[in-house]
């Protein structure tokens, strides 16, 4: 397959993500942001200021590892969010990040972390196989400098064991995983454990 191919491939992964996080609710208006990435080590990625629930192939582009624009598009504001995972996780192959009700709910009510422990359904995340665990997703303050931000999460990540999500406070969710359908199938699992904890404190998603 040539690097044109891997790119539409990928790209038209991307595309169909969308549409779906966007029958979820997860990315009003503009929100939001999408990538995968190539075997070259590129990153297709969500161009800036487009509506996630209707992108087309021109709506995604390409960068290289250091987040800088291989065709002249403008990615993300916060792609050096995606390009930081990456180079943390080898295996990490897709990075979806959705405004979602819930999480920004969670980043309300839970200050630092939410502890999601004891459900069926995180055995849909890779490496899990048994209810009786549990799995931490750290929650950072919002900050209009991506890069600040970036380095906040890294130092999180230095000192901790290796997590699979992080929310932004009052902004969205990042997750990650080794292809495009696996990243979606943590972000519903996700979405549903969020809701659950919601409800144990009262509020009704």
């Amino acid at each position: 397959m040539t690097d044109n191919d891997n790119f539409q491939n990928l790209a038209q992964q991307l595309i169909d993500a969308g549409r779906f996080i966007d029958r979820q609710g997860w990315v009003p208006a503009t929100s939001g942001n999408f990538s995968a990435r190539l075997p070259d080590g590129t990153i297709a990625i969500t161009v800036s200021g487009k509506h996630k629930g209707h992108l087309q192939l021109d709506d995604i582009m390409l960068i290289d590892a250091d987040a800088q624009s291989l065709d002249g598009k403008k990615p993300s504001a916060e792609t050096h969010l995606h390009t930081s995972i990456y180079r943390r996780f080898p295996n990490a192959q897709a990075v979806l990040h959705p405004h979602s009700p819930n999480a920004i709910l969670v980043s309300k009510l839970f200050e630092k972390e939410i502890v999601l422990a004891g459900y069926e359904l995180l055995k849909a995340f890779h490496g899990i196989s048994t209810h009786e665990t549990s799995m931490t997703v750290p929650i950072f303050a919002n900050d209009q400098d991506i890069p600040r931000l970036a380095q906040q999460v890294e130092a999180y990540m230095d000192s901790h064991p290796p997590i699979l999500a992080y929310i932004i406070a009052g902004h969205g969710l990042y997750t990650w995983a080794a292809s495009v359908a696996e990243t979606l199938r943590y972000l519903e699992a996700l979405d549903h454990l969020f809701a659950y904890e919601l409800r144990l404190q009262g509020v009704k998603p």
